[in-house]
Formats: structure tokens, sequence, C-alpha cells
């Protein structure tokens, strides 16, 4: 069985642009790349595990850097045993030259030991990174919300025939829900005006 070469591309939904990873493996003779846009939080990903189910022993995997394969640090060690030990197969990571699992030299043993360590920091460091970006997200909306900056949709406006058929609920003249669907809102919204929430009152 003739061995195969897999890209594999990942950008997220906020970072749509993949032609850097694309460019990386241009020179390369890959017979087919894979492409998720997804975050790498974990390996949920369509194309990923298409990959998975493609790979046989002796393919390899070449991605632009390991942050692209995954940012959760359990995980991509737990992805990258499966892919070495369980498939069989190879790993390349193009932006590090020790992380490649394709045997040199005969020092075996050595080169696995390196590529592992150094798999355990990148990995480590692209978790670190991902939890440093979620906390200054947050530290951001936190300093905006104190700023007095609004999150979310504003509240939908009271019409002016809310006032009137309030007064009928109130005398028992009409139900919440009929007083709801003549002023085309949800039940509870009704009941959320009635109680002084988003009209002023």
């Amino acid at each position: 069985m003739n061995k195969r070469t897999y890209g594999y591309v990942r950008v997220s939904t906020r970072d749509q642009n993949e032609d850097r990873q694309l460019m990386a493996m241009e020179p390369l003779r890959i017979d087919r790349i894979f492409l998720d846009k997804q975050s790498g939080k974990d390996f949920a990903r369509p194309a990923y595990r298409q990959m998975l189910r493609a790979t046989r022993p002796g393919d390899l995997i070449i991605v632009k850097s390991i942050d692209r394969l995954g940012r959760n640090y359990e995980e991509i060690i737990a992805q990258w045993k499966r892919i070495t030990r369980e498939k069989g197969a190879d790993i390349r990571v193009l932006d590090m030259p020790l992380l490649d699992t394709r045997a040199r030299d005969g020092n075996d043993l050595t080169r696995t030991f390196i590529s592992d360590l150094v798999l355990q920091i990148l990995s480590y460091v692209a978790q670190t990174e991902r939890e440093n970006i979620r906390q200054r997200q947050a530290e951001g909306i936190a300093a905006a919300q104190r700023r007095g900056v609004k999150f979310g949709r504003p509240p939908k406006p009271v019409p002016d025939n809310f006032y009137e058929l309030r007064g009928l609920w109130q005398r028992g003249e009409l139900s919440s829900r009929q007083a709801a669907r003549l002023l085309q809102i949800h039940h509870s919204t009704f009941l959320r005006w009635v109680n002084g929430k988003n009209n002023g009152a």
C-alpha cells in the first residue's frame, strides 16, 4: 500500500484566512489537504475526523504549527499519541523541525523522547495563550461595562397602547395572554413590562 501525505489546515471563525498555511504546504508533495474553519478548543471537527479515518500506517500528516492542530493541552497530547501510536502514522510540524516523528537516523528512541518533550511544552504554551486570550476578552468586557457600554440587543420598545391594555388586564377585563397577542409580543415580555422592566414604569 502506498504511503500518503496529508496536510491539515485550520483557521478559527474569527480568522478566515488560511492562505499562509496553504502557501507553506505548496512546495511539499501533499496528496490531500484537509481544512477546518473551526475553533481549536477541541477535536470535534469534520475535516480532522475525516483525515483520521483516511490515515493508514506509514502515512504522514503535516501541519504549519502546533496551534493549528489544536489549543487544548491534554487533547493535543492525546491526538498526537493516537496518530503516531494507534494509527502508526507520522506527524511533521513545519514551524518546529524537532516535531517530526519520521526517523532520520538510527537513534529513534532519542528522537521520540525529544519530540514528545517539545510537543508537551508547545501544547502547554498553546493552551496558555488560549486562556490568556479568553482572560483578556473578559477583562475588556468588564472594563467596557464599567464605562457604561451595553452588550446584547437593545430592549424592545413599549408600544403606546401597552398602558391601555395593562389597565384592562389590571381590571380583569383582559388576560395577560390576550394582551400579549394584541401587542404581538411574547407572554413573558408582557409580564416583564407589567412589572416595570424595560418600560420605565
